[in-house]
């Protein structure tokens, strides 16, 4: 008996196997799809030998209604897909994955997981734009399911956790007791941190002025993909940036450090204090340079690095000199994707 996980994506099918005990058994990922149906039928192929208890997809958008992780039906598809407008990058091809499962194994149950749903208990203050009411129009915040899973592996849970995933796509979140309270992605996912391709926080107005420029279509595709470390570096991979060590790759590094640390005395702020810290994604995980730089950047709240292991032989930074916790916590998406559809079917 097993759980299939799957994260499609507009050109590409990301899948994972995992045992009723959340053990991983297999994985395949397909790129260049441009048939997920065709695509989804190679995977279902190569799980054959495995039974399966369920899939369960990764969607990126929920709204304001599907805000769990919830059993796919008829009324949820038409919910997901009725949030399009809100993702249209993203909702599409989760829904291509959940309907070729639903033709290709139509009796397999099926749960879909939403970045945003973490985020729903953030307080109506910080999820209200200042601005007429206009339905749809608020944040929401996504990689929620990282944190859920990131707040739930760092134990003892600290009160007032900062958690940085930082990676292409780059996020801050709140987490006080164990709830999101505040994030640093809005609406879309193009708000907050400087990322590899997106811009990031920028004033409505110079918005505006680049859809004169560029047309709204235009000035869309300068943001979400030539924006960010690309646009200032050069590069949309730090390890490129680092590697290069140009003027213009360190200034872009600096820029990702600077508004890291000055979204993170927000995020702080919105707890009434931290606690502890943790950091996820690829650049979080992977870059020392980067940990460090942020962490004497928020030097201030009492953070100092140092190294040891948890139970659990993620890094935990620390020293006795702090009551701060620093910790770096590797991304599992897929097995907390795995544990909800467990929890739910159970």
């Amino acid at each position: 008996m097993s759980i299939l996980v799957l994260n499609a994506g507009s050109s590409s099918v990301k899948s994972a196997l995992f045992a009723t005990d959340l053990t991983a058994l297999d994985s395949l990922t397909i790129s260049e799809v441009t048939n997920h149906a065709a695509a989804i039928a190679t995977i279902l192929d190569h799980y054959a030998r495995h039974t399966l208890t369920a899939s369960a997809h990764r969607v990126v958008h929920g709204g304001d209604v599907l805000t769990a992780a919830t059993r796919v039906t008829p009324q949820v598809r038409a919910q997901i897909a009725a949030l399009i407008p809100l993702a249209p990058l993203h909702n599409p091809a989760a829904l291509a994955g959940i309907d070729a499962v639903t033709t290709l194994a139509p009796n397999l149950p099926q749960v879909a997981c939403f970045d945003t749903a973490f985020h729903a208990t953030n307080p109506r203050v910080a999820t209200t734009y200042a601005i007429p009411v206009t339905p749809g129009i608020r944040r929401y915040g996504f990689h929620g399911i990282s944190y859920a899973d990131l707040a739930r592996r760092v134990t003892p849970q600290p009160d007032r956790l900062l958690a940085l995933h930082l990676g292409n796509g780059a996020s801050l979140c709140a987490i006080k007791a164990g709830q999101s309270v505040a994030t640093t992605m809005g609406y879309s996912p193009l708000d907050g941190l400087t990322m590899g391709t997106r811009s990031g926080s920028i004033d409505p107005a110079a918005v505006l002025a680049l859809a004169r420029l560029h047309g709204i279509d235009g000035a869309e595709t300068l943001l979400n993909r030539h924006s960010g470390l690309a646009a200032l570096g050069g590069a949309s991979d730090m390890r490129t940036l680092s590697a290069t060590g140009t003027r213009a790759a360190r200034f872009a590094i600096g820029h990702f450090t600077y508004w890291a640390i000055r979204h993170a005395g927000s995020m702080i702020a919105a707890m009434g204090g931290i606690d502890a810290l943790a950091f996820t994604g690829g650049i979080g995980e992977n870059d020392p340079n980067i940990r460090a730089a942020i962490m004497e950047g928020l030097a201030f709240t009492g953070l100092v690095m140092d190294a040891a292991a948890n139970a659990e032989g993620e890094a935990r930074l620390h020293t006795d000199r702090s009551p701060v916790a620093a910790w770096i916590v590797p991304a599992r998406e897929e097995s907390a994707i795995a544990r909800a559809a467990l929890d739910l079917l159970a």
